[in-house]
């Protein structure tokens, strides 16, 4: 993203990449061993992954920026589920009660190209509706453990 500043009566012009490029999902640093702190209380995560967490399955043009294109959407979503594995092997070891929302396989409207797709987002809203009024419980457990 292009984001225009001024500095000192000077103008500038700053590319921003997206923080999830970097991590998408965060709890605490897993250097800190919750356990080791010496304050001993409950505790809960509940983490929403607006976000599928199986592989999408897509055709890649022949072509080097399809190919670069679809190398990087692999790319993040494979960080996106190590941040997932990251933060549930830190609860375990900290004793974190560990509770898990993300969009399933039963989630089948395809998104249209373009960042806001209206259509796409309702289907999604409603999903995750259905998911909370029909008492879907927590994945205790990122699903490629289960």
């Amino acid at each position: 993203m292009l984001i225009e500043v001024e500095l000192d009566g000077k103008k500038f012009q700053e590319l921003h990449v997206d923080g999830g490029a970097i991590a998408q999902l965060f709890l605490y640093p897993p250097s800190i061993e919750l356990r080791s702190v010496g304050v001993a209380r409950e505790r809960h995560a509940y983490i929403i992954r607006n976000a599928r967490l199986h592989p999408n399955y897509a055709v890649s043009e022949r072509r080097t920026i399809s190919i670069a294109g679809r190398a990087i959407d692999t790319m993040l979503a494979t960080s996106g589920q190590n941040d997932i594995l990251r933060v549930y092997f830190t609860s375990k070891r900290d004793g974190v009660d560990y509770n898990l929302a993300y969009i399933g396989r039963d989630f089948e409207v395809p998104p249209k190209e373009g960042e806001f797709d209206q259509r796409y987002m309702r289907a999604l809203f409603d999903y995750g509706y259905r998911q909370a009024k029909f008492g879907q419980p927590w994945h205790k457990s990122p699903p490629w453990l289960q």
